[in-house]
């Protein structure tokens, strides 16, 4: 690991992955066993912060953000609902609730991945950062009699299953309180033939243009130290395989916001946006942003005023209305010394959805983001359901006993009041996804239409987000993807596949 850019300035690697997050991270410790791996990560390392690796700090690196350096990057959709990109080595991993869940077998089945290599892969993450819970907090015990109560049933125990039903989940909290985040599943990586660079920001791909073949292909990208100046540009290169076999890729895991952003600033998306900050046409694609989606949540607190409780991330989740909705609890922080008890709730499979578009061409600074949220008739409808559960909840026996009060504020049942209500009231859960869908932007194999060596890898391609959370989906994914490149470069060598430099 570095965050020196000459040491990587000028140099090919076989693969080049653009964002050490949840899914960069498993994706480069596997393909490091038989290629060199050049992993790009514009935040810092997670290691020796305690308010990332200990439990006791959960969520205080949402309230402490900063326009270049935080772990957690703040941005505002344009409906002005306030979230945070992940900015550090292990992603959103490293800032979330923990929580690990995997995606439903239904999920699994209708992108058209092997459910055996998925199950290996899950079992392979599952092995090295996620943990059973030794015990319930005492806020987790009573958001599971709470949910149960409610009638979030069956009861189904532990499991890492998406259930119907009430279930404690796994954690990337060990019984030590120690969080483990995807970077710590680069041990797993060659050290030999893998470079993490850290603290440095992709300002675009480099593309070569072979008019003969009328072939665009990804050859490298151009970098910067993410606290310097945009014209102290760097590069690094795609190795040219001296056996002229298949060559390797770009792969862009910089997440549902980064992702589709690096697209834009290396010319590939609508040729009008493009052109609007003179950015050279690559590929007029214009699905590149479209499709963005962010579940919509309702967070009901269920104590009177702020205390100064110690923060809590969920072990337990309600799911019911066919897997539809989705409901946690937590103790968030308010402040470093103030926090609130909730409970919230997301509609899982919305159907509005939105847009992202460039807003200046400094890749350390935000796009432009609109969810649509709550926009379809079907999204409100669950919306309006979920808040008279999340209110039944929260007026549960177990909640009164542990507070020793009971709610007095009752929601109204008036349909129209509930609606208006869900429209002031909306909020994120962090699970946005959207911006380089598969079918859209690129293929069942991740690889972007229209150019080679070049593939997306992360929540921008997802139409749906997989499970109560995608964490352990994008985990999955990592190393799923990796193992399929690893057997594809293989057949290609056994069959004596040739391409030409």
């Amino acid at each position: 690991m570095t965050s020196d850019v000459k040491e990587v300035a000028g140099k090919a690697y076989d693969y080049i992955i653009v964002g050490g997050g949840t899914c960069g991270c498993p994706l480069a410790a596997t393909l490091s066993r038989k290629f060199s791996v050049l992993l790009i990560e514009r935040g810092g390392s997670p290691y020796g912060n305690p308010l990332i690796i200990d439990r006791r700090y959960y969520g205080f690196p949402l309230v402490e953000t900063d326009r270049y350096m935080s772990v957690a990057q703040s941005f505002i959709s344009q409906e002005g609902v306030r979230n945070v990109r992940g900015r550090v080595l292990g992603g959103s991993s490293a800032i979330n609730g923990g929580f690990y869940s995997r995606a439903s077998d239904e999920f699994v089945t209708k992108v058209g991945w092997d459910k055996e290599l998925v199950k290996e892969s899950y079992e392979w993450v599952e092995s090295k950062v996620v943990f059973s819970p030794w015990f319930l907090t005492p806020w987790q015990s009573v958001a599971e009699f709470s949910l149960l109560e409610a009638g979030f049933l069956p009861y189904n125990g532990f499991s890492l299953e998406h259930l119907e039903g009430t279930k404690i989940s796994g954690s990337v909290f060990d019984e030590f309180g120690k969080r483990h985040t995807a970077a710590d599943l680069l041990h797993e990586g060659n050290p030999n033939t893998l470079t993490v660079l850290v603290n440095a920001t992709v300002k675009s791909v480099i593309f070569h243009h072979n008019g003969k073949k009328k072939e665009t292909r990804a050859k490298g990208i151009r970098f910067i130290q993410s606290n310097g100046t945009l014209d102290e540009t760097h590069e690094a290169y795609i190795r040219k395989p001296k056996n002229s076999t298949s060559r390797g890729d770009v792969i862009l895991a910089a997440g549902a916001l980064g992702s589709p952003q690096i697209l834009l600033l290396s010319g590939i998306g609508p040729k009008e946006q493009l052109k609007k900050f003179n950015i050279p046409l690559v590929l007029d694609m214009k699905e590149v942003g479209q499709g963005m989606q962010d579940n919509p949540c309702i967070a009901v607190l269920v104590d009177s005023k702020p205390q100064n409780r110690l923060p809590d991330p969920p072990q337990v989740v309600g799911i019911t209305d066919d897997l539809k909705i989705i409901v946690e609890a937590s103790i968030l922080p308010l402040s470093f010394n103030a926090t609130r008890v909730n409970f919230a709730a997301k509609v899982a499979m919305p159907s509005s959805k939105g847009m992202l578009e460039l807003n200046n061409t400094d890749p350390r600074l935000n796009p432009s983001v609109k969810f649509n949220y709550l926009a379809s008739e079907n999204d409100m409808v669950e919306c309006v359901k979920m808040t008279k559960l999340l209110d039944r909840i929260a007026r549960s026996k177990s909640v009164a006993i542990f507070l020793g009060e009971s709610r007095e504020n009752k929601l109204t049942s008036i349909e129209n009041d509930l609606r208006n209500f869900c429209k002031k009231n909306v909020r994120t859960i962090y699970h946005y996804h959207g911006g380089c869908r598969v079918g859209s932007v690129v293929d069942k194999h991740y690889k972007v239409f229209g150019v080679k060596g070049l593939r997306v890898l992360d929540g921008s391609t997802f139409s749906e987000s997989p499970g109560t959370n995608p964490m352990a989906t994008l985990l999955m994914l990592g190393r799923y993807q990796g193992i399929k490149i690893l057997r594809e470069r293989e057949a290609d060598s056994d069959s004596g596949v040739k391409e030409k430099p």
